[in-house]
C-alpha cells in the first residue's frame, strides 16, 4: 500500500483497520460479514434513526426476505426490475424472489383489514435486508453491495395528511445528519416527461405530486435543485444530498410521494361519509442503507467516530503489573455505568497507546503509582490529556457525553 493510500479516508481500509466488517471470498463478493463491532456501530445507528421514529408515532414491522412473483407483478416492480433480481423456483416449480425493496411487501400489511380515516396514517418501520444482483465490475466496498440493509418506512395517510407526515421525516433527517456535521441540500427528483415509458400512473397524477413536493420545498425554504429524471418509476422524491468533510456530494436520506402502488393494490380508507377513499403511500429511507451510509461516515469522519458510536468507548492502560487491580476495579465501575471499556495490558505503555491511538478509541485512562496512591484515574482524549479525577467523576462526564449524543 503506498503511503498516499494509508492516509486516504478510505471506508474500506478504515473498516478493516476499526474491525468493523469484512468480506469474504466463500461467502462471495459484495456480501459483507459484519463483525462483533461493525454490527454494534450498525445497532446503534439504526436504534437512534428508531428513537426518533418512535417519538412521531412509528410503529415496527417484519417481513420475510422472499415472496412470490406475483407480488412484483401486481406493484410493476417485475417488469421493471427483473433483470435484477436473485430469482428463486421451489421444488413445486412456484417462482421467488429474493426482495431487492420492501415497499409491496408493507402494502400488504396495510391491506389486511379495513382502515376508517380516524385511525389514518399508518406508519410502518423495518430495518431489513434487501437484495440485487449487481454486476461484479460494479460492487465497492459497501458503496455498492448485493446486500444491503435499509432503514426502510412507508405512511400510509390520506392526501390531507401528506404534508404533515413529509414535515416529519424531514426533522428527523436535519436532526440526523446535523448529528454528524453534513451539510444538506434537496434535489427535488422529479419524471422525465420526454420518457413516459418509464413511470407508473398518468400525468395528473404525478403534475399533483411533483407541485405538492415543490410547494413543501418552497415553505421550508430549503436550498433545492431540480434532478428531472431522477424520480423513482411510481412516483417523485426528495432526495437529501449531503456534502462531507471532504467537499464531495452524496445522495443520503429520500422521502418519496407515492400516487400509484396505493392505486394498483387498491389501498383505501373509510372517510368520513362512510366511502372508500384511496389513500396516499410515503416512502422514506434515513439512512438510505446502512452499509452504504457507513461508507460515507467513515470517510467523512476519517473513522473518528463519536463517542456514543465508537465500538469502544475507553482503553484503561496499567502502567506495570502491579497497577492491574486497581485497572480491574475500573474496568467493572465503567462498565456498570454502560460504558465500553477494556484493558491494554502486554505490551510498554508507549507501545499500547500507539495502538489505542491507531484503533481511534476515544478516551485512554492511564494508571500508575500516583493515581493508586491517590484514587484516581487520569483521563486522555484523541487531543491529549485531559487531567487526573477520581473515577466517579470521569464515569459522570463520558456517561453524559454519550447520552447526550455530543
Amino acid at each position: 500500500m503506498s503511503e498516499k493510500e494509508a492516509s486516504s479516508p478510505d471506508h474500506r481500509r478504515l473498516g478493516q483497520e476499526l474491525d468493523l466488517f469484512v468480506f469474504s471470498d466463500l461467502v462471495g463478493s459484495g456480501l459483507p460479514l459484519w463483525t462483533p463491532r461493525g454490527t454494534l456501530v450498525r445497532n446503534l445507528l439504526d436504534d437512534y434513526v428508531w428513537e426518533m421514529r418512535q417519538k412521531h408515532g412509528y410503529e415496527k414491522v417484519e417481513i420475510p426476505h422472499i415472496t412470490k412473483k406475483d407480488l412484483y407483478e401486481t406493484s410493476g416492480h417485475w417488469d421493471k426490475f427483473k433483470d435484477d433480481l436473485f430469482r428463486i423456483t421451489t421444488r413445486e416449480g412456484h417462482e421467488f424472489a429474493m426482495k431487492p425493496m420492501n415497499c409491496p411487501h408493507h402494502t400488504q400489511i396495510y391491506a389486511r383489514r379495513p382502515w376508517s380515516y380516524r385511525e389514518m396514517p399508518q406508519r410502518y418501520a423495518n430495518s431489513t435486508m434487501c437484495y440485487r444482483d449487481e454486476q461484479s465490475g460494479e460492487l465497492n466496498g459497501l458503496s455498492r453491495v448485493r446486500a444491503f440493509t435499509q432503514d426502510d418506512a412507508h405512511v400510509f395517510c390520506r392526501e390531507s395528511q401528506v404534508r404533515e407526515e413529509f414535515l416529519k421525516i424531514w426533522d428527523i433527517i436535519e436532526e440526523f445528519y446535523g448529528r454528524f456535521g453534513f451539510s444538506l441540500t434537496i434535489r427535488l427528483s422529479f419524471h422525465d416527461p420526454k420518457e413516459p415509458e418509464k413511470y407508473l400512473g398518468d400525468k395528473q397524477r404525478w403534475a399533483l405530486a411533483e407541485s405538492t413536493l415543490r410547494a413543501m420545498a418552497e415553505e421550508r425554504d430549503a436550498d433545492t435543485r431540480e434532478g428531472i429524471g431522477e424520480a423513482a418509476f411510481y412516483g417523485p422524491k426528495l432526495d437529501f444530498m449531503a456534502k462531507d468533510s471532504l467537499g464531495r456530494e452524496w445522495q443520503v436520506a429520500t422521502i418519496q410521494l407515492d400516487l400509484n402502488l396505493p392505486e394498483r393494490f387498491d389501498l383505501t380508507c373509510v372517510n368520513e361519509k362512510g366511502e372508500k377513499e384511496r389513500i396516499v403511500m410515503i416512502h422514506a429511507a434515513i439512512m438510505g442503507s446502512i452499509e452504504r451510509f457507513m461508507s460515507v461516515l467513515l470517510e467523512h469522519l476519517g473513522g473518528t467516530l463519536p463517542l456514543w458510536l465508537s465500538p469502544l468507548h475507553v482503553h484503561i492502560l496499567p502502567v506495570s503489573d502491579k497497577h492491574a487491580d486497581y485497572a480491574r476495579t475500573i474496568l467493572q465501575a465503567l462498565k456498570n455505568a454502560g460504558i465500553r471499556a477494556e484493558i491494554a495490558e502486554g505490551d510498554s505503555l508507549g507501545k499500547r497507546i500507539r495502538e489505542a491511538k491507531t484503533s481511534k478509541i476515544p478516551y485512554l485512562i492511564v494508571l500508575g503509582d500516583e493515581e493508586v496512591g491517590a484514587q484516581t484515574a487520569t483521563l486522555e482524549g484523541r487531543a491529549g490529556k485531559i487531567g487526573a479525577f477520581p473515577i466517579a467523576e470521569i464515569v459522570s462526564r463520558l456517561h453524559t457525553e454519550i447520552q447526550t449524543r455530543a
